[in-house]
């Protein structure tokens, strides 16, 4: 017999991976699959041929580049609690991936590079956690090598985040002298040992930070300065406060080496310790403001990623859907707020990256994947009575605008087809201009064309040429009807269309955009527009 909606909504646990590229995310969520008990070895990340492939980058081009450019969800059961993984693109140019994931997220892990502290990807993304008020835990990765001083990393969380850090562990050196981390709050401590080369992690049990077995692992001189350390930073830092970190004043701060599995099992354990359920969700109900409770009875979710081709031998079409309340049950009708369909979900599942299996309940804070021919989109409100609608999704304005043709002229509705497949996961921003038959892409960064390029080959083999565009700056058009009408009037060469027919209006400069701005004052020229 299951449990009630809202106890088994309290033992989830949904996070997000959040870091600058190259901190250790993928490792880390290798990782802490398995100390979850979902995979049985981890390290492929390191290895050659097919066994570079970790699970959660299975994207072709992620594989040959070693790099996460698409959000995937993991799922596992641990010490009696579910964890829902998002693990999200490390890579800036799919911020706007990164935040729709984290729409999803109830909480975030911020990886640091020991050396190398907080980055500029990191910051922006920590913005984007801030917006939300997501909690975030911090894990200072690679403190086998080389780092900084521990106390100069807790300094740049509070002085860069405006975050109090409150270090639950404190290491002992770094790099070559790196021996272990001191359990502040049991008074223990962690020996490191490095991985043997046949890969066999070898990490002693803590021993008592005052017992003689310390001598075991710290000379004299080593244990002096670990507990000085420990008193140090004990006495300067403001101690752990759940409820601080729950309303994103103060991250708890863990120490280790994602690649030898030290310090992993501390994170997933404070992450089931001290991370958020699912929390009531914001909604409309006949336009009155309404909180979705996650034990309620009605089934309800929203859209915030979608996915095609996950599976290259079926044209599949998948949405992630994150429920925010009751029982979901396989089989179950729910209706698209906007829209007014109905859909009988028959094959819903639950994800492991690529691989994934049938779903036979879900609860809130689960992520469902639902299979559909472009009946969902990116924002979509999906409940039993199909009234509920929660708050869409922003749509960003590109940074770059570029022309895309197929180099087979007899392909172009194929082309129209795919960019259109695209641009409703998020890949990209297509704009269609009111003049002309051009196809104008946009993305956040260059790589986003290259994953384009990789994926119209891949999957709809076509072969296309991306040509620099004579446009800079894309922006919505808001405003009185007979205010746009009379704009769009006088300019039609300058007018396109986004997928959904909203108007866009295209400027060949930063200075043009300003100018025809001032000179239309009664019209707003938006850099976000929410999709729903």
């Amino acid at each position: 017999m299951s449990s009630s909606p809202a106890a088994e909504a309290a033992r989830r646990r949904t996070f997000a991976i959040i870091s600058h590229p190259d901190a250790g995310k993928t490792t880390l969520t290798e990782n802490l699959l398995l100390a979850g008990g979902a995979i049985r070895a981890a390290g492929q990340v390191r290895a050659r041929g097919e066994n570079r492939r970790t699970r959660s980058d299975w994207m072709k081009i992620e594989r040959e580049r070693g790099i996460s450019v698409s959000a995937s969800v993991m799922t596992f059961d641990h010490a009696g609690k579910m964890f829902n993984l998002l693990d999200t693109p490390g890579h800036e140019d799919f911020s706007e991936d990164t935040y729709r994931t984290l729409t999803a997220a109830d909480a975030a892990v911020m990886v640091l590079d020991a050396a190398k502290g907080i980055e500029p990807q990191t910051l922006k993304l920590f913005e984007v956690c801030r917006l939300r008020d997501i909690p975030i835990l911090t894990f200072i990765n690679k403190m086998d090598r080389e780092a900084q001083d521990p106390f100069a990393l807790l300094d740049e969380i509070a002085g860069k985040l405006a975050l109090d850090p409150a270090p639950l562990y404190w290491p002992a050196g770094s790099g070559g002298r790196f021996r272990g981390m001191v359990d502040l709050r049991r008074n223990l401590f962690a020996p490191f040992a490095k991985q043997r080369s046949d890969g066999a992690a070898g990490h002693p049990e803590p021993v008592a930070l005052n017992g003689n077995s310390l001598a075991a692992f710290l000379d004299a001189a080593e244990q002096a300065e670990v507990e000085e350390g420990a008193l140090l930073v004990q006495e300067a830092a403001k101690p752990f406060d759940v409820r601080s970190f729950l309303e994103g004043h103060m991250t708890p701060v863990f120490f280790g080496s994602a690649l030898r599995h030290f310090g992993v099992d501390e994170l997933l354990a404070g992450l089931g310790d001290f991370a958020p359920a699912p929390d009531p969700v914001v909604a409309t109900k006949s336009g009155e403001a309404v909180a979705v409770e996650p034990g309620d009875k009605e089934v309800s979710g929203f859209v915030f990623k979608i996915q095609a081709n996950m599976d290259p031998n079926h044209r599949d079409r998948i949405a992630f859907l994150r429920l925010t309340s009751g029982r979901f049950a396989r089989g179950m009708k729910l209706k698209v707020q906007n829209t007014g369909r109905q859909l009988s979900v028959n094959a819903p599942m639950m994800f492991f990256a690529s691989d994934r299996e049938l779903a036979e309940e879900a609860y809130a804070g689960d992520v469902i994947g639902i299979p559909n021919h472009g009946v969902l989109r990116v924002g979509d409100s999906l409940s039993e009575s199909g009234t509920l609608r929660f708050a869409g999704l922003p749509n960003f304005a590109p940074e770059i605008l570029q022309r895309v043709r197929v180099k087979d002229p007899l392909k172009a509705k194929h082309l129209k087809k795919a960019l259109e497949g695209l641009a409703e996961e998020g890949v990209t921003q297509l704009f269609r201009p009111q003049i002309g038959a051009d196809f104008i892409v946009g993305a956040v960064g260059p790589l986003q064309f290259e994953v384009m390029a990789d994926r119209l080959a891949n999957e709809y083999q076509l072969e296309v040429v991306f040509e620099p565009s004579p446009y800079a700056e894309a922006r919505w058009l808001a405003g009185d009807k007979a205010e746009l009408e009379d704009f769009a009037g006088k300019h039609r060469a300058a007018m396109a269309n986004d997928i959904d027919a909203q108007p866009v209006f295209l400027a060949k400069s930063a200075w043009e955009l300003g100018y025809v701005a001032e000179r239309y004052p009664k019209l707003r020229f938006e850099r976000a527009k929410e999709r729903a």
